[in-house]
């Protein structure tokens, strides 16, 4: 987490992550498994480039990064763009439902038919009829 001690704290985090992360890929493809699974790696929410504080960023519900992986995923594919200011989406924008949506149907599950009982009622993960979820065709290979 980095809303504080910023620059040290990415420099510890970064070192933590970066390798072991690209490792796990570089493995899952050396041994031909890139086709069966789905590497995800994001945080709960995004960050803003700015802080409240003195040293360090605070979140962001309108932007945020993640990495997929493997799975039928279009390889080396940006997808999307942050104002100049990384504050907002702004450029092909995916929601969570979407990420969901997409996800789902990688592994060969119909978001729209996925139900589950909550508090006696069936409920869907993605909730297409409020939020329009869809799956992102230009995400995958």
């Amino acid at each position: 987490d980095t809303q504080s001690n910023l620059q040290q704290g990415l420099q510890k985090i970064c070192g933590c992550v970066d390798q072991p992360g690209a490792a796990l890929i570089a493995d899952l493809k050396d041994r031909g498994l890139m086709d069966d699974v789905i590497v995800m790696w994001t945080g709960e929410f995004g960050r803003l480039p700015i802080t409240e504080g003195a040293d360090g960023r605070d979140h962001n519900r309108h932007a945020f990064s993640s990495i997929l992986a493997g799975g039928g995923f279009r390889a080396g594919h940006i997808h999307g763009a942050t104002d100049e200011f990384g504050y907002k989406s702004v450029e092909n924008r995916v929601s969570v439902p979407d990420l969901h949506a997409t996800i789902l149907h990688q592994l060969g599950i119909d978001h729209r038919k996925l139900t589950f009982t909550h508090s006696g009622r069936p409920e869907r993960l993605t909730d297409p009829d409020v939020t329009g979820a869809r799956v992102v065709q230009d995400l995958l290979a």
